[in-house]
C-alpha cells in the first residue's frame, strides 16, 4: 500500500505542477490541451487513490486483532 500512496503522491505533485506551469507561462494552446487532458484527470485520480490508501483507525486496530482467513 505504501508503494501505492507513494506513486500517487507523485502523481499528484506532477499534474498539479504541470497545470500551474500552463496557467502561469502560458505556452502553446495544444500544450495546454494536453495538459488540461492529462493533467486534470491524473490529478483527480491520484487524488482519490490518496484518500482510499488511508485507513481509519478503527479499521487499523480491526486488521491488528482479526487475522485475515481468507474467503
Amino acid at each position: 500500500m505504501d508503494k501505492l500512496k507513494i506513486t500517487s503522491w507523485i502523481l499528484l505533485i506532477l499534474s498539479l505542477g504541470s497545470i500551474a506551469y500552463a496557467l502561469i507561462f502560458n505556452p502553446a494552446n495544444w500544450i495546454v490541451y494536453a495538459i488540461s487532458l492529462i493533467g486534470i484527470p491524473v490529478a483527480i485520480l491520484s487524488f482519490g487513490l490518496i484518500v482510499m490508501a488511508k485507513g481509519s483507525k478503527e479499521e487499523e486496530e480491526d486488521k491488528r486483532r482479526e487475522p485475515f482467513i481468507g474467503y
